[in-house]
């Protein structure tokens, strides 16, 4: 067995390994479709590698080279599909399509020039090179923000793609890609091209493998942190978000203010109208912070009835002017199962981050504010000076739960 034939048939349990990896992450989690799709490019990549050592049997290859570069091709766009519904981005299939079909034919064609012309063997590699950049594009397209592994996942498909770009010149370098098809594989340019091959493509495989592990792990994380009714984060997820977020603005000097809100009378709601209903009210108000949460603001519900949002990059005139208008709009909606005159409210307490404040201090603040907002009547904003920051100790015994 030629060294070669040796490293194709080593690729072969490669890609049958990698092909593996993605179906586990397909079965595990049935969203990940992108696994399924690379399961697929990795399976059609054994196929090209059959093909591949079955050439030298042949006597005429045209047709088996031709049917190598296909499919070879054909995984590649696969590949690149994955890539799409990774990142979300609509795959480019006619173009795939289509430049599948005019590659192959190109091969085809090329048949007949010298085997060792440029023209004949950057007809072999350059569709190849195409593939590599559009899977870059792909990525680079991605309406998500791209983390470290997407920016490296971009670098090694450019260089995944000039390696397809050099391969000529390799081959130029080494003695020549053989006389026939068969005499290919005997040559040192196929062990080499085989070897560039098997490192690029594991290097792929294992980063999309850590990538899609990776997405896995934060949905986790993230579904653990969430409250399954309001779909906000829930305590321990809010204080956790809400505490990085703060740090990071604080080094930057970023204005950071805390709204703090809860349902009035949501016992009677639930006592009158049953837990449905009361249910349906704290998903209605929750729709309020959700659209009020951009990317940087981080919005919770930190007990029964009480919810908060941190406001990055606003000052306590603009975190007022969110808690008034959520006030409002919040009071003049009809909630579905309710009486249709029947009306919810809330009361709001709001603060803004004084230099050298905790979090926690923050906090307390925004809720003693809520504290002076229920006791004055219910349904109203009330604002903490920082004339009003209070000892830990003021308003002991009284949590975020159950406050009615």
């Amino acid at each position: 067995m030629s060294g070669a034939n040796f490293i194709l048939a080593i690729n072969m349990v490669v890609a049958g390994l990698l092909a593996a990896a993605f179906l586990a992450i397909a079965v595990q989690d049935a969203r990940r479709i992108a696994a399924r799709w690379m399961a697929a490019s990795y399976c059609i990549g054994i196929v090209y590698l059959l093909i591949e050592l079955s050439i030298q049997s042949f006597t005429d290859a045209r047709w088996p080279v031709v049917a190598a570069f296909a499919v070879l091709l054909v995984a590649t766009i696969v590949f690149n599909t994955g890539l799409a519904r990774k990142y979300d981005v609509a795959p480019p299939w006619r173009s795939m399509l289509a430049f599948l079909v005019f590659a192959s034919a190109a091969v085809y064609l090329v048949q007949d020039l010298p085997r060792q012309s440029l023209a004949r063997m950057m007809a072999y590699q350059l569709p190849y090179a195409a593939m590599q950049l559009i899977g870059l594009g792909i990525v680079w397209s991605s309406p998500h923000r791209k983390e470290a592994l997407d920016r490296i996942l971009m670098g090694v498909l450019a260089a995944s793609a000039l390696q397809f770009l050099s391969k000529p010149f390799i081959a130029h370098a080494v003695g020549g890609w053989g006389a026939d098809a068969t005499a290919y594989l005997q040559t040192t340019y196929a062990m080499v091209s085989q070897s560039l091959g098997t490192v690029f493509s594991m290097a792929l495989a294992l980063l999309v493998l850590v990538i899609l592990v990776r997405d896995t792990l934060t949905e986790a994380a993230s579904r653990s942190d969430t409250d399954s009714l309001s779909l906000l984060l829930n305590r321990g997820g809010f204080e956790r978000r809400a505490g990085a977020v703060l740090s990071g603005a604080v080094r930057r000097g970023i204005s950071v203010s805390l709204v703090i809100a809860d349902l009035d009378h949501f016992k009677s709601i639930n006592d009158s109208f049953g837990h449905a209903c009361g249910d349906k009210v704290i998903e209605t108000f929750a729709s309020f912070l959700h659209e009020a949460s951009v990317e940087r603001h981080v919005a919770g519900r930190i007990g029964g009835e009480e919810f908060a949002i941190l406001l990055v990059g606003t000052n306590l005139a603009g975190a007022r002017l969110l808690a008034e208008g959520t006030r409002s709009a919040f009071g003049a909606l009809p909630v579905e199962g309710l009486p249709r005159d029947y009306r919810c409210t809330a009361s709001f307490g709001v603060a803004e981050l004084t230099p050298y404040e905790s979090f926690a201090e923050l906090m307390q603040r925004a809720d003693h504010a809520l504290y002076e907002a229920k006791k004055g009547g219910r349904d109203q904003v009330r604002v903490s000076a920082v004339s009003s920051i209070i000892s830990t100790g003021a308003r002991s015994g009284r949590d975020f739960n159950g406050k009615g």
